[in-house]
């Protein structure tokens, strides 16, 4: 896929709306930009987990994974539903698993170094 160009001649409209969206993509990059919550991330891209099991999965404390899960619901990344006393949480969207995608196709593939190894 190609990145548009931004022409000199582009209109004001044009302009702010890039602007809106390059906004609404900081803010997600800022929210995965965490360990932690890239970690949340990579669990749920399996399916629903609860708190409970990524705190296991984790190997964190309560407190830690639910900050890191309340950022990520604050962001829209991530879906809460409730049964019972336990909560679990599922991605919103495809985004998160696409970026996660390319994320592990740079940095984990087998041998390190992701397209760094094809250049």
């Amino acid at each position: 896929m190609a990145l548009p160009v931004l022409e000199p001649d582009i209109s004001e409209e044009e302009m702010d709306l890039i602007a809106e969206k390059a906004c609404e993509a900081s803010n997600f990059l800022k929210a995965i930009s965490h360990e932690g919550r890239l970690m949340i991330l990579c669990h749920l891209v399996t399916g629903e987990k609860s708190v409970t099991e990524l705190e296991q999965l984790l190997s964190a404390r309560q407190a830690a994974v639910s900050q890191q899960l309340a950022r990520l619901r604050l962001e829209g990344l991530v879906t809460p539903r409730r049964e019972g006393k336990a909560i679990y949480y599922s991605l919103t969207d495809e985004r998160p698993k696409r970026i996660l995608e390319l994320i592990y196709d740079l940095f984990c593939n087998e041998d390190g170094q992701g397209d760094r190894a094809k250049s």
